[in-house]
């Protein structure tokens, strides 16, 4: 069945969540990340989150949009959508006793060579006084389906940073060992559940190789290189992170980091498997003075 144009502007179910210094630890051990800037909550000025777990409080909004889609695609059509990007602009830190909550709505559908390319805007901000904290805009890509109707955009991100062919040779790697159990772990303590991501049977039922990380996983890993390596592991000072998802990363490989200033206070990175492929393309940080 073809995705219809019309449900561009669709309002996405809102989801809300007080943040728990629990949730926080969890999702900083998820990615290892275990130094006191990210795991100690006794530490001043207070815990902060990882603002990567933004991922966290969108799930639920990414979920309703597969439910708003159950009548328009078949259950075939709709295990296509894979995400494509993650671009996320972070307004101020979370921690915990936040009350937050997170909507959105599909603000674009368009036409593209391997079927329809589908962009939500998701906005997360402080329930109590309206502060905004992360707005993120997701795209998925849904393979050999077609659009019923003209191409449709009512809101687009910002402007990303000028695209390069390839990081340069000098670009700085870093190596980050993906354990077998990672994905298991990540799916816990993100909260974030596909069986694509923990049980091999499913995966391979799939057309999988094998199960795989999750996209926002080695998201994160990246993110948190370019944290520890350019920012002094503030999370204050990652203004925002976009990438684009080309690949799938086995648990039990390695996967490599690559990174490089870029213009003005910008960090350009990819990110490639264990045998070089690329898993994440054309990914630029904004970091803060």
């Amino acid at each position: 069945m073809p995705f219809p144009a019309a449900q561009v502007g669709l309002q996405l179910q809102p989801f809300e969540k007080t943040l728990s210094v629990r949730d926080i630890l969890a999702y900083a051990a998820a990615l290892a990340a275990s130094e006191a800037a990210f795991m100690d909550d006794t530490r001043e000025p207070g815990l902060r989150a990882l603002p990567f777990q933004c991922v966290s409080l969108e799930w639920p909004c990414v979920l309703s949009v597969r439910e708003a889609l159950s009548a328009t695609l078949s259950p075939e059509e709709a295990r296509r959508g894979v995400h494509a990007v993650q671009d996320s602009t972070f307004h101020r830190p979370m921690r915990p006793g936040d009350h937050l909550v997170t909507d959105g709505r599909i603000v674009s559908a368009r036409r593209i060579r391997s079927g329809v390319l589908i962009v939500c805007k998701l906005e997360t901000r402080d329930l109590v006084d309206g502060e905004a904290v992360t707005t993120s805009w997701t795209s998925s890509i849904y393979r050999d389906v077609t659009l019923e109707g003209d191409d449709v955009m009512l809101d687009a991100p910002p402007a990303g940073a000028p695209a390069s062919e390839s990081l340069p040779p000098d670009a700085t790697t870093v190596r980050i060992a993906i354990p077998r159990e990672m994905p298991h772990v990540y799916s816990e303590c993100a909260d974030i559940w596909n069986p694509i991501h923990t049980e091999r049977s499913f995966a391979l039922a799939a057309g999988l190789p094998d199960i795989i990380l999750h996209g926002t996983a080695t998201w994160a890993l990246a993110g948190l290189t370019i944290l520890r390596r350019c920012a002094g592991s503030d999370v204050g000072r990652l203004r925002r992170i976009t990438a684009r998802f080309t690949g799938m990363v086995v648990p039990g490989e390695d996967i490599v980091v690559r990174y490089a200033p870029g213009e003005g206070e910008t960090v350009r990175f990819d990110v490639l498997t264990a045998v070089g492929r690329p898993a994440i393309s054309d990914g630029t940080a904004w970091l803060a003075a």
